[in-house]
C-alpha cells in the first residue's frame, strides 16, 4: 500500500501550484493533507475513486486536515477524547480492517514558546490515544508533527537548540513515543541519511540551499516495521513550504 502525507499550507493555493498533478501522479491508496486552511464548501476537489474526509478548524483560514482514501474505512473519528482538538481540526482517525490510520497537525509551540505547555499536554494525550488504539490493531500516524527529533533532522541544530520545534521537551516527547513501541519509518530505512528535510523557511534562497527541517513523519507500530518497503521525501515537489512524504507498506 502507498500512503502520502503533505502539509499543503493552504490547499486552495496549493491546487493553483500543481497539487492535482502530483496527487494523480503519485497514485496513493491513502493521501492526507495538513493545514488545509479553509472551511466546508470553499473548495470542491474532484478526486475520482477516493472517499474524502475533512476536519475543518473553526477559525477561518487556519489549520485543518483531510484524508483522501481509495479504501472505505470501517469508521471515522475526529479529535481525541477530551483533548480540545475539534476547534482546530487537527486530527482524523480512520479505522481499517487491519490497522488504524491517523493524520495529525501538531500544534506549534510558537516562536516565544508561549504554547509549549499546551503542546506537551497534547503530546501526552496523543501518546495515550495511540497506545489505546494499538491494543486493538497496528497504528499508522502521519503528518506535520512540528518537531525535528534528532540533530540529523535539521540543517543547523546548534543555532536552533531550544527553539520551537527543537526544544529538549518536544524532542523528549518524540523519544518517549518511539520508546512506547513505534517506529519513525524514514529513520528505520535511512538511519544515517543527512540533508533529508521536509520543511524550509520562505526566507530567500533557503530552500534552494536546502537549509531545512524534517518535521513531517510516518510513525508506525513496531509490528509493522518489517513491512516498510520504502519511506521517501519528495523534496522536488513544490507548492508549499513543506514537501510530500511517502510510505510504502508491504501487505
Amino acid at each position: 500500500m502507498r500512503f502520502v502525507s503533505w502539509n499543503v499550507n493552504g490547499i486552495r493555493a496549493c491546487v493553483k501550484k500543481g497539487f492535482l498533478d502530483y496527487f494523480h501522479k503519485v497514485d496513493a491508496d491513502i493521501f492526507c493533507i495538513q493545514e488545509s486552511k479553509l472551511q466546508e464548501g470553499q473548495i470542491q476537489l474532484e478526486l475520482e475513486g477516493y472517499e474524502q474526509y475533512w476536519n475543518y478548524a473553526e477559525r477561518k483560514g487556519y489549520s485543518g486536515t483531510a484524508i483522501f482514501t481509495k479504501i472505505k474505512p470501517l469508521s471515522v473519528s475526529y479529535g481525541v477524547g477530551d483533548l480540545d482538538t475539534e476547534a482546530e481540526g487537527r486530527i482524523i482517525t480512520l479505522e481499517f480492517e487491519s490497522f488504524y490510520f491517523i493524520t495529525m497537525y501538531t500544534p506549534n509551540s510558537k516562536r516565544d514558546l508561549a504554547r509549549l505547555d499546551e503542546r506537551l499536554e497534547w503530546e501526552d494525550a496523543i501518546r495515550t490515544y495511540l497506545l489505546q488504539l494499538e491494543q486493538v490493531k497496528p497504528v499508522i500516524l502521519c503528518g506535520d508533527l512540528n518537531v525535528a527529533h534528532q540533530e540529523i533532522d535539521l540543517k543547523n541544530p546548534k543555532s536552533n537548540r531550544g527553539n520551537s520545534g527543537f526544544t529538549v521537551e518536544e524532542r523528549e516527547k518524540m523519544t518517549k513515543l518511539l520508546d512506547a513501541g513505534f517506529v519513525d519509518s524514514f529513520r528505520y530505512k535511512y538511519p544515517e541519511k543527512t540533508d533529508a528535510f521536509t520543511w524550509w523557511s520562505y526566507m530567500s534562497k533557503v530552500r534552494e540551499r536546502n537549509i531545512g527541517w524534517r518535521i513531517d513523519y510516518f510513525i508506525v507500530s513496531s509490528s509493522l516495521a518489517d513491512k516498510i518497503g520504502d519511506a521517501q521525501i519528495h523534496s522536488e515537489v513544490l507548492g508549499s513550504d513543506h514537501c510530500p512524504i511517502l510510505l510504502e507498506l508491504e501487505q
